[in-house]
């Protein structure tokens, strides 16, 4: 019989679901490996992509599985957010019904690969029960003053009418619908991501050489921290009569204290509440006001690209060791949502501040030495113009600044970031609703952990307008969970990101502990942090983030214990690409992972996606190389018949001819190398490559115990890859014997009787020469003299060049 990978893989798919073979064990005692995917949002089908990020993933758990640990390698479903309400509205189905017909879709199109999942651990994030414990979180947070409600500017989509996160704003640009994103004034939950800046950032630490080194930049940039000067600007007298002595004045955050005497102007944002006020009060232009308006509804993307705009506001403050009048205006550079929205602004020796400056004509005054007239100068020198500071060094200046600040009192040195506290509130139906009640009387009460989960009502109507939730009749109207009284529910939803935060954790939980907990920490003590994760670079801010921040709040909430860090060790796989474009349905270049499997079996998909490229390398899909894949799977099929015992031949490797020896060298390259492929590089494609070598070694000789080896050896390295295969060969030749534990790796095989060197003249590769592995340096040379008599002639060689085991170069004349 050929090679027929549909029987073949259907047969061990059903044979590993009937023996719960991926399923770990309740040992404790095991040593353990926990690998994890990315989980998928259930949009309908799987793509290429799914199958790189899975095939990676599930190589490195057969293979730990072989070596005897105990292997946890779950799936689920990111199953909430809006493309399932968009996908409703256009279909006209409900979200919840579009959503779980996907998964079971796509679960069977995981189950066709071949996937060695845990079925038992399998859930969707918007199962009512994970719901449940989800609610318990958010409660408990908001107890303990984590999670607040405020109100605030805000991102908002109106195309998919809901708020998005800083992070889910990419140009400008709703990250789901690629609308233009415009900010607006409502209130909504926050979690206190900030109050874990410091060690966010601290434990980064302890991922180096484990995590990318790009995605630990990524993650220090968004945090943001440094450190400065905080102090206050007050309002001069004329300025405050103006602005009806509401306002005494306004604070300012500086990483830069040395030019502090530098100041020519401060700039707010158009956001301020001093702004606002001179608005409402109509103190500025009509135009200006407009204008100060536009740039409101402006994301921080869309000001970036639009340069440098401001307007004097007309009012002045103070300086507070001068005590000169500096002019206070609007910037479209200066945000709200960091350094409290006002910035002191020395244009000399800043190159923003020097743009802005110049194209409005604001002085300038230069307090460190080494700047030209006219000129931005950022380099290090002595302060000038600065008092008592004068001849100072700048970068010693900093501290001296915040040292005389503090002693008068006027400010004092402090620590900053670019971090914002995370915004979770989502006007959307499809998320898990956010488990609070408003009560004229109480306030914003939470519900009753024993009333959870609060599910989503069903009979709702979705058309694209408006908060599904906040429209139902019927479904927000409650009693108060503290006085009893009439009350509404809320009817916001939570970030989907909220989630995929904590998602390792529920894994990690024994199933039959699921209805009487959301994660035991017994469990999760014992299995994390995941030993592997692998995902898409896109994530390394937003998901990566959220999951670190929500692992150091659930531990000090009580419900994990000494866990840092969620992830051990990161792998960001690379995009599969068409025609040097990333896969997507919207440009019509994608190709279907069913059309493969049904024509070449899933063997050859996960063979190809895995020997195209590195996995951190993007990977150009390649039609010929996936027929490349298939004729190897059938070739090594098909050289079954060389097999002459069903076990580890013993070999006397000292008698073997020399092709028989090289395809043994081959096999044990292949098998030393596997380790550092499994467990380090994950360089997959040079472990296959070894094999194919390898077998290609085998038939250029004929020696049955030799082959029986490699079969033996070969089926071994690759049963994580093409796994139906591995199993069905090695259960016909070797009764599975060599699908478990390790296979030892013999010397003798690396110690060569003959050596084939290169042979160049004035470094060009001219021919080849085989000597025995003890020839001497004389023997050596006289043979690669002999091998190359034409490139010779009329030539003196004047030097001699023998590079050990590699290569002989002559250099002549």
């Amino acid at each position: 019989m050929g090679y027929n990978p549909s029987k073949i893989e259907k047969k061990w798919q059903i044979k590993w679901s009937e023996q719960q073979a991926f399923e770990p064990k309740d040992d404790k005692s095991l040593e353990k490996k926990y690998i994890l995917s990315m989980f998928p949002f259930p949009s309908g089908r799987l793509h290429m992509g799914h199958v790189r990020n899975y095939s990676i993933g599930d190589a490195m758990a057969r293979y730990y599985r072989k070596q005897g640990y105990n292997v946890l390698h779950p799936i689920g479903w990111d199953a909430f957010g809006m493309p399932a309400e968009n996908a409703a509205i256009k279909h006209g189905r409900h979200p919840k019904d579009w959503t779980y017909s996907n998964i079971d879709y796509m679960r069977k199109e995981l189950n066709s690969l071949g996937l060695s999942f845990s079925k038992t651990r399998e859930f969707a994030t918007c199962d009512e029960l994970y719901t449940k414990w989800e609610q318990e979180f958010i409660i408990k947070m908001f107890e303990q003053k984590l999670l607040y409600r405020e109100s605030t500017t805000v991102n908002w989509c109106e195309e998919c009418h809901t708020v998005l996160a800083n992070e889910q704003v990419e140009e400008g640009c709703c990250w789901r619908c690629d609308n233009e994103v415009e900010l607006k004034e409502m209130p909504g939950y926050y979690l206190d991501i900030k109050k874990y800046a410091d060690e966010l950032l601290e434990d980064l630490k302890l991922l180096e050489g484990k995590w990318p080194s790009q995605v630990l930049s990524m993650q220090s940039n968004w945090i943001g921290k440094s450190q400065g000067l905080e102090f206050s600007f007050n309002l001069s007298d004329s300025s405050k009569t103006k602005l009806d002595n509401k306002f005494e004045g306004f604070e300012v955050f500086t990483t830069r204290p040395d030019t502090i005497y530098g100041v020519t102007y401060t700039a707010l944002a158009p956001e301020h509440a001093i702004v606002k006020a001179l608005i409402k009060n109509e103190l500025l232009d009509s135009n200006v006001i407009e204008e100060i308006k536009n740039i409101s509804n402006m994301s921080e993307v869309e000001r970036a690209k639009a340069g440098k705009v401001g307007f004097d506001l007309g009012i002045t403050v103070i300086h507070p060791l001068t005590g000169e009048e500096i002019p206070v205006w609007t910037a479209n550079f200066v945000l709200a949502s960091y350094g409290g929205g006002a910035v002191m602004s020395v244009p000399t020796h800043d190159e923003r501040d020097f743009e802005f400056a110049t194209q409005y004509n604001l002085p300038l005054k230069y307090v460190i030495d080494g700047g030209k007239e006219g000129e931005v100068y950022t380099g290090d020198g002595a302060l000038i113009n600065s008092e008592t500071l004068n001849g100072v060094k700048n970068s010693k200046a900093k501290a001296e600044v915040i040292k005389l600040f503090e002693a008068k009192k006027l400010g004092k040195g402090t620590t900053n970031y670019k971090l914002r506290n995370w915004g979770v509130s989502r006007q959307r139906y499809w998320g898990a609703p956010i488990p609070f009640v408003h009560c004229k009387e109480c306030g914003l009460v939470p519900e009753k952990v024993e009333n959870l989960p609060i599910a989503l009502p069903e009979d709702v109507e979705i058309t694209g307008e408006g908060n599904p939730l906040e429209n139902h009749p019927t479904w927000s109207k409650c009693t108060c969970p503290k006085c009893g009284a009439e009350a509404k529910r809320e009817t916001d939803t939570l970030d989907t990101f909220i989630e995929s935060s904590w998602y390792q954790f529920r894994y990690a939980t024994d199933p039959k502990r699921w209805n009487s907990c959301g994660i035991d920490k017994e469990d999760v003590s014992y299995w994390l942090g995941v030993d592997q994760y692998i995902g898409g670079i896109e994530h390394a801010i937003l998901h990566l983030l959220y999951a670190r921040f929500f692992t150091k709040a659930l531990r000090d909430l009580g419900f994990i214990e000494s866990i840092k860090e969620p992830f051990e060790n990161l792998l960001t796989q690379g995009m599969v690409l068409m025609d040097g474009s990333k896969m997507s349905k919207s440009k019509g270049n994608t190709v279907d992972p069913d059309s493969i499997i049904e024509k070449y079996g899933a063997d050859t998909a996960r063979l190809f996606i895995l020997f195209a490229a590195p996995p951190q390398k993007e990977l150009e899909w390649n039609d010929s190389a996936v027929e490349g894949a298939f004729r190897f799977i059938k070739k090594l099929y098909d050289r079954r018949t060389k097999v002459s015992t069903d076990s580890m031949p013993t070999i006397d490797h000292s008698s073997l001819n020399k092709e028989e020896k090289l395809a043994r060298l081959k096999l044990y390259e292949a098998l030393k190398k596997s380790v550092d492929v499994y467990e380090k590089t994950f360089a997959f494609n040079t472990l296959i490559a070894s094999c194919m070598e390898a077998l290609n070694a085998l038939d250029k000789q004929s020696n049955a115990d030799v082959w029986s080896e490699g079969l033996y050896i070969i089926t071994h390295l690759l049963e994580p890859i093409i796994p139906h295969v591995c199993a069905e060969l090695s259960e016909e030749l070797f009764d599975s014997k060599n699908l478990q534990g390790k296979i030892e790796i013999l010397e003798e095989v690396f110690v060569q009787d003959t050596i084939t060197l290169g042979v160049a003249v004035n470094g060009k590769r001219r021919a080849e020469i085989e000597v025995d592995a003890g020839a001497s340096k004389e023997d050596i040379i006289t043979m690669a003299k002999e091998s190359i008599p034409k490139w010779l002639e009329g030539k003196n060689v004047v030097k001699e060049i023998l590079v050990p085991n590699k290569m002989v170069n002559l250099v002549v004349k």
